[in-house]
């Protein structure tokens, strides 16, 4: 039996009430919203304060600090590319700036120290070019922490990322994103200005149910940080390439490198994280990525979850009011509970490698039982049998080793260590020895074995 991907009625219910109660008591002009299950739109709804206003997933939204994910987009391309390093100092590629030892990866991911705003004035609602240069993004004390010490969100960090992708591209940041991210993707809807039909902003006055236009700027170089309008059918297809991949934009294993950590948490904030231009949320045993944007006059929330294959988009026109990002985790939560994936059916390898077959089953590390799993995509899975302890996935390299993928032997190798006879003799990992029985006699274990071997309490 196949999976249709129509969601169930119940479930099209709670998401359309979710949806009205955040519109109704966030007091929002309007808010769309749409959820995406295995690689299609399962659901959309719109709600708005206006009889009769047709809004869909066809309308555009400014999107504000989701743009930020697509700036880091097009750097982790320069890297792929080998035009550059994460680790490289900005200095290489942006001379003179006075942040220069700031480097690309801690840009990304909001740890170089930068302070979180430009100098006076607000510019989210002035234009962008009474900034025209680097200097007046930064100020005249752009570091406000140590480099590499934490994590601090940066806007300004983000315009430096805009301006490094030109440096090294010698186009514009709008030009660059537009030829090797939304044309590849189809993404037609999501532009630096507002093509209609787009929502216009809003502020809703805290204390009384009248409202205020908001201005739309241009935010100039602050632009790769936030300047994006888009869809909630275009950001649906953005989440749908950050959990997976694509060949025209960057692979599978760099998206996945953007949702690891680049940090801990900042202090009391033990909800989620940071990677390289994405946001990490922990929601029970989930962990939802993706990225929240506001700009005067709009809020907007992209969240996704890899192993539910689920995600939503939620974007509102009111400065304030109603908490996007609670709604998609609500969302997101409400379909992957309701209606869980369906698992592809088990099935056996075409083909297998009997040397890696011969090395799963039982290894013991002193009296500690491991197991090892040959998965279907070739890695290897190491994780203990009894009680707590280190679990790793392993890759194999060229030279017959394996490289730790996760966890405390994240790039850590593990060696295949074989007897004169050419027999496996045991595995060495991080200078630990594993052997086939817990220290094993007939195996090279380091300190040796004492001669007298197991005993009772009465010998």
């Amino acid at each position: 039996m196949t999976y249709s991907g129509v969601l169930l009625p119940s479930t099209r219910r709670a998401l359309l009430h979710r949806i009205a109660v955040a519109q109704t008591e966030g007091r929002a002009p309007s808010l769309v919203a749409a959820v995406q299950r295995d690689g299609g739109i399962a659901w959309s709804g719109a709600r708005s304060c206006v009889d009769g206003h047709d809004l869909d997933g066809d309308t555009q939204f400014r999107i504000g600090s989701i743009t930020k994910t697509f700036t880091a987009v097009l750097v982790m391309r320069l890297r792929d590319e080998g035009l550059l390093d994460l680790d490289d100092p900005l200095e290489k590629y942006l001379p003179g700036t006075g942040v220069g030892q700031v480097t690309v990866f801690q840009l990304l991911g909001h740890t170089g120290g930068l302070g979180a705003e430009t100098p006076a004035p607000w510019w989210e609602r002035t234009p962008g070019d009474l900034r025209p240069e680097l200097a007046d993004v930064l100020g005249e004390r752009p570091l406000i922490h140590p480099s590499g010490h934490g994590h601090h969100y940066s806007n300004p960090g983000y315009t430096l990322l805009g301006s490094l992708v030109e440096k090294v591209r010698g186009d514009s940041w709008t030009e660059v994103l537009r030829r090797e991210i939304l044309e590849p993707l189809g993404m037609n809807r999501t532009t630096p200005q507002a093509h209609a039909p787009h929502a216009g902003g809003w502020a809703v006055h805290p204390w009384a149910d009248v409202m205020l236009p908001e201005p739309a700027e241009d935010l100039g170089l602050m632009a790769p940080a936030g300047q994006l309008w888009s869809t909630t059918t275009d950001l649906l297809r953005f989440a749908g390439f950050l959990a997976q991949g694509d060949e025209r934009v960057l692979r599978g294993s760099s998206v996945a490198e953007m949702r690891v950590p680049a940090a801990p948490p900042e202090t009391g904030d033990w909800s989620g994280t940071y990677g390289l231009g994405l946001q990490a949320v922990r929601r029970g045993t989930r962990t939802l990525i993706g990225h929240s944007g506001s700009l005067p006059g709009f809020l907007a929330t992209l969240l996704f979850s890899v192993e539910d294959d689920v995600a939503a988009v939620v974007l509102s026109n009111a400065t304030s009011g109603p908490l996007t990002g609670t709604v998609a985790v609500d969302l997101l939560e409400i379909v992957a509970d309701a209606e869980p994936r369906i698992p592809a059916p088990w099935r056996p390898l075409p083909e297998v490698d009997q040397e890696l077959l011969a090395l799963t089953g039982p290894w013991y590390w002193g009296t500690q039982v491991h197991g090892v799993k040959l998965l279907a995509d070739g890695d290897l899975e190491f994780q203990p049998l009894r009680g707590a302890g280190r679990a790793a996935r392993f890759r194999a390299r060229s030279d017959g080793t394996w490289t730790g993928l996760n966890g405390y032997y994240a790039g850590e190798t593990l060696r295949i260590v074989r007897a004169a006879d050419g027999t496996v003799d045991h595995l060495e990992l991080a200078s630990f020895v594993f052997t086939r029985e817990p220290y094993d006699r007939s195996a090279a274990t380091p300190g040796g074995v004492d001669e007298g071997g197991w005993r009772g309490l009465a010998t």
